[in-house]
Parts: C-alpha cells; sequence; structure tokens
C-alpha cells in the first residue's frame, strides 16, 4: 500500500512565521505529537527539502507535503462497555461522551478511555490517520465535558472531518450555566487564545504585543458566540455557546474572561466548596449538537445529544 501524500499551500497571513507542526495540527487536526514523529522521519518536505525541522517557520506561499504512512499495528485493548450512540454507519458514528471519560490513550492512562470501548464496538476499524494513540478521532472535548464527538472509522471521513474543522465549516453548539446575570440576551467573544505564560496546562487570552509596529502575539483567533437560554437567578445563567473555531478550552476561557466564568469549573472560575454544587465534577458543560457534510453523501447531518441528567437536575435546582 502506497503512502497517502497531502498537499498544502500556506496561504494564510496568520500563518506567517509560525512552527510547522503547530500549522499542520491546525491545518489537518492531526496531533502535534504525530506530526513531529512524520517531520524526524523526514515524511515532510517544505519546497521539497525533507530535512526540516519541526520548528521550523513557514512562510506565505510555501508548498507543504506530507506522507501519511499505513497506520502502526495498536498496542491498545479493547474494552467492552456501554457506548451511548447517537449516529453510526459504515464511514464515522457519533457518540455522546460522559462526565469523567478520557477520549484517548496517553501515557499512565492507557484503559478506560474512549478509544478503548471504540476499539470494541468498531472491531478495530478506525481510522489511523492521527497515529497509534488516537485511532478515528479527529477532535475531542475534555474529561469533564459531555456530550456529541464524532469518530471516523475510514480515512476518507477522517480527511473531510479534518477539512471541515480546518475551514471552521461544523456547527457545534453547546451548553452552559455559568456565573452572573448578562445585560444582554446574546453576544460575541472575539478574543485569541494561546497557552498560559505562566501556566502551560492552562489556555488564556493572548493581548497581541507589538514590535515596531508588527504583531508578535502567539495566540490564535478564537471567537465563540453566545446566548441566554434562561436567567436562572441573579447569580447563574443557562447559555447555548456556539464555536465559530475550536480552540482548546475555548468557551471555558472566553466565559471566565468576560466574567462568566462556568459553574463548576475551578481551572478557569470559582471552585463551588458548599451546596448543591460541591459535588460537580468539572465544569458544567455538554456539547449538544454537532452538524457536519457526511464525507461520502456530501449530505448535512446534524445530531443532538440530550442534556445529561445531572444538567437537568441542576437546572430545576437552580430555578427554585
Amino acid at each position: 500500500m502506497e503512502k497517502e501524500i497531502i498537499t498544502l499551500q500556506v496561504e494564510e497571513e496568520a500563518w506567517e512565521g509560525a512552527r510547522l507542526d503547530q500549522y499542520l495540527s491546525e491545518a489537518l487536526a492531526f496531533s502535534r505529537s504525530y506530526l513531529q514523529k512524520l517531520i524526524k522521519n523526514e515524511y515532510v518536505s517544505i519546497n521539497g527539502n525533507l530535512t526540516v525541522k519541526a520548528k521550523v517557520p513557514v512562510h506565505l506561499d510555501d508548498c507543504v507535503e506530507v506522507q501519511i504512512p499505513e497506520p502502526e499495528k495498536l498496542d491498545i485493548r479493547p474494552e467492552k462497555m456501554d457506548l451511548d450512540i447517537l449516529y453510526e454507519d459504515d464511514d464515522l458514528l457519533v457518540v455522546n461522551k460522559p462526565k469523567d471519560m478520557v477520549v484517548h490513550p496517553a501515557p499512565g492512562h492507557m484503559t478506560h478511555t474512549l478509544v478503548n470501548g471504540l476499539l470494541d464496538h468498531c472491531q478495530g476499524h478506525l481510522s489511523g490517520i492521527n497515529g497509534v494513540m488516537r485511532p478515528g478521532i479527529v477532535h475531542r472535548i475534555d474529561k469533564d465535558t459531555t456530550g456529541a464527538l464524532v469518530v471516523c472509522k475510514t480515512d476518507l471521513a477522517h480527511r473531510s472531518l479534518a477539512d471541515q474543522l480546518s475551514v471552521h465549516s461544523i456547527t457545534r453548539k453547546y451548553n452552559a450555566i455559568v456565573y452572573n446575570n448578562f445585560n444582554e440576551e446574546s453576544g460575541v467573544v472575539d478574543a485569541p487564545l494561546g497557552r498560559h505564560p505562566q501556566n502551560r496546562k492552562k489556555m488564556a487570552v493572548i493581548a497581541p504585543e507589538y514590535s515596531s509596529g508588527r504583531s508578535t502575539s502567539t495566540g490564535k483567533r478564537a471567537v465563540t458566540h453566545y446566548r441566554v437560554l434562561d436567567h436562572l437567578n441573579r447569580k447563574f445563567n443557562h447559555l447555548e455557546c456556539e464555536l465559530e473555531t475550536g480552540r482548546t478550552h475555548q468557551i471555558r476561557v472566553h466565559m471566565s474572561y468576560i466574567r462568566h466564568p462556568l459553574l463548576g469549573d475551578a481551572v478557569y472560575g470559582p471552585a463551588p466548596s458548599s451546596g448543591p454544587f460541591s459535588k460537580l465534577q468539572g465544569q458544567t458543560l455538554h456539547a449538544r449538537v454537532i452538524g457536519f457534510e457526511h464525507p461520502r453523501s456530501h449530505q448535512y447531518i446534524e445530531v443532538e445529544a440530550p442534556l445529561p441528567q445531572y444538567f437537568v437536575d441542576l437546572l430545576k435546582t437552580l430555578e427554585k
């Protein structure tokens, strides 16, 4: 079987000077660790040059070629799980991920992940583009976020969904419970996100910095649209948040940035210490709707994940 070859041209000014692995991770929706391995093994070239490194900057009009080798043999055990499948066909499926479930294995956490359950459910038939540790995974949601997640069975589906993610054409709507009342019924947060300068495990809004009139910010453009579904009381609101872009922790950081942190989010907001919220497992965030063009039929598909019971119960408590 011949290697698949993907050819890209750097066309957006925002990517001028960005690291090669960062650019490819965003353009192809692959993990940076997988891409770094491809670069190291000379599967990636810039303008025909194979001897490049992950940190090499890309420039406008560069031609980047990526060879995708055959997937390595998986060393992850399939596990029988009671997965909540919302949609499934020969190319992909949409699963309703529960709270406290990690999406894919990582060192020190090789079992009880969604991937372990998917390997059993799909009998190993998952796309191999995103590497050995993330078969079928084209996008993620946080461990404590619930809701709809697309999983790819074929490389055709993976490439199509990755392309749609890169141009922000996938519909993604989340329900969230946030602190503090809103004066407006809807709004937009347009604020670039990047790694927190002091805590690399967190994300933060990165204000542009200027040197000789040129931006040196490492933040990527991030846009969240929100509307109020219910004014629960003076202290909490029920929101729908729709992603225009899809950055790591985007809704959590954006809501905290405008002083409406998510209830239960101890990383970007106050940690609930008492009362009905003390036993919450992380942020009250649910990926309710995902919509995309089917990779084979090209028909638009929209799948909705019902609110989890803990979320419904919490809304009833707050409405009182």
